[in-house]
């Protein structure tokens, strides 16, 4: 009897544990978590702070700082939205508009400025007159990166809300936060109270805070942002004529039948209507049709070798015919990234994203008014540099791919890199240096042989 009791109260113990697991599985929040090893506390934080109480609501200031390191929002850019806890409305807005307006027919004589649920927020383009502008606005929703840009890092607007509580008890933060940049790709976690802002005048000697604050954290996921990559990666070297070009289909395959226009040929004679067709104000992208399918390439040549140094040089190439691509950037991933000795044409930052003991991460962007502007696919839809490189005798070789990046991003995405087998070979690299399974099997065989011959 104390055997059954014991197996009937493991089997309690068990199916508790179940339960507990399914509980557990479906309580939890429904968000798509993102994490780059690369820029693991990257991430756009939105700060809503109240400065003055209205008699029906607040007015504050909304700022968004963009914290990834090289990751930025691009045109069309970004857009904001949330859904209001009560029945708020929006009677104006500075630096920033709504997309619309919603259904204010129950306001007599002042109409708010959006009244609906779930409203969505815009920036203002460049030249808005200044009186409606606020600092950090009006950039067409375009957010830099802090390394690139730091005075273009941040976007701000002023709301004022109606039909909201007047004092920090009766106010309810909104909701369902969304950020699109401008597609999808951001997932955005609930409004959290925080301590107010505090604002410095230029002397220093005076500060002043915001009656209220809470702050919104997005963070970004290259899975949901899009179902098939945007870059690629081909490689070359002085020692081997083998140019490893892209993998097949990185970014899709040419299919005609299923997705007709989808790509065309560069001497293609009906090539600027291509360009011009139906698909030119929605932003579809229309690339040169390659074995790839990629709008923006990334080719890695090893060119020179030193006594002391080794050169490298970088091409990014645009495949894209509807798209330029303006404050691009790219994060490249090697070993010998920390005796970087000089650069051409490219400015350079090194990252650390395993601590300063680890040198091996470089984010690359344009020369400002020379190269920063990426063109659309043609002969200037390309950007280039050479990187000399002082080598490292503990671990230089050029043996094994080890002269080739490990990981590379354009404008935050991870690009499509050739397998490792495909990589240019040393010349001097025998038939069993290739395949090194071969030989111990052959010493086996012989063995195996000799022994059977002298039994």
């Amino acid at each position: 009897m104390a055997v059954g009791g014991g197996a009937g109260s493991s089997r309690s113990i068990a199916c508790c544990a179940v339960l507990l697991a399914v509980a557990l599985l479906f309580s939890a929040p429904v968000t798509t978590e993102a994490y780059d090893s690369l820029d693991p506390n990257g991430n756009i934080t939105i700060k809503w702070d109240i400065m003055q109480w209205t008699p029906d609501g607040y007015v504050a200031v909304v700022t968004m700082f963009n914290f990834q390191q090289f990751r930025h929002i691009q045109a069309p850019g970004w857009q904001l939205g949330w859904s209001w806890a009560k029945k708020e409305v929006i009677w104006s807005m500075v630096g920033a508009q709504t997309t619309e307006q919603g259904d204010c027919s129950k306001f007599k004589g002042n109409t708010p400025h959006c009244c609906k649920k779930d409203p969505t927020i815009v920036d203002l383009l460049p030249g808005t007159p200044y009186n409606m502008q606020i600092a950090n606005c009006c950039k067409a929703g375009v957010i830099n990166t802090f390394n690139q840009d730091p005075a273009n890092a941040a976007s701000s607007f002023q709301i004022s809300v109606g039909l909201a509580g007047t004092t920090n008890k009766t106010v309810k933060v909104p909701k369902n936060f969304t950020l699109k940049a401008p597609g999808p790709g951001y997932t955005c976690g609930r409004a959290l109270i925080v301590r107010p802002t505090k604002f410095f005048t230029q002397d220093g000697r005076r500060a002043t805070q915001a009656l209220m604050t809470w702050n919104v954290t997005c963070t970004y996921s290259q899975f949901l942002a899009q179902k098939t990559p945007t870059c690629c990666v081909s490689l070359s070297s002085f020692y081997n004529d083998t140019i490893v070009n892209c993998p097949t289909c990185s970014c899709g395959c040419q299919n005609n039948r299923t997705s007709p226009g989808s790509c065309v040929n560069e001497n293609s004679p009906y090539l600027q209507s291509a360009i011009d067709g139906p698909g030119k104000w929605t932003g579809q992208p229309l690339v040169q049709c390659t074995s790839h399918m990629c709008p923006i390439r990334i080719h890695w040549h090893v060119k020179l070798n030193y006594k002391e140094y080794w050169r490298v040089k970088v091409t990014i190439t645009n495949f894209n015919y509807r798209m330029n691509y303006t404050q691009w950037n790219l994060v490249i991933q090697h070993p010998n990234f920390d005796n970087i000795t000089q650069l051409f044409s490219f400015n350079y930052k090194p990252l650390t994203p395993y601590g300063s003991r680890i040198n091996d991460t470089a984010m690359f962007w344009g020369v400002k008014f020379y190269n920063d502007l990426l063109m659309q696919a043609g002969p200037l839809g390309n950007a280039q540099s050479e990187i000399l490189l002082r080598k490292d005798s503990m671990a230089f070789t050029f043996d094994k791919g080890w002269a080739f990046p490990r990981r590379v991003y354009f404008n935050g995405d991870n690009c499509v890199m050739p397998p490792p087998d495909a990589y240019p070979w040393l010349p001097n690299a025998s038939f069993l240096t290739k395949q090194p399974l071969r030989f111990p099997l052959l010493v086996f065989w012989i063995v195996l042989a000799t022994l059977l011959a002298s039994a």
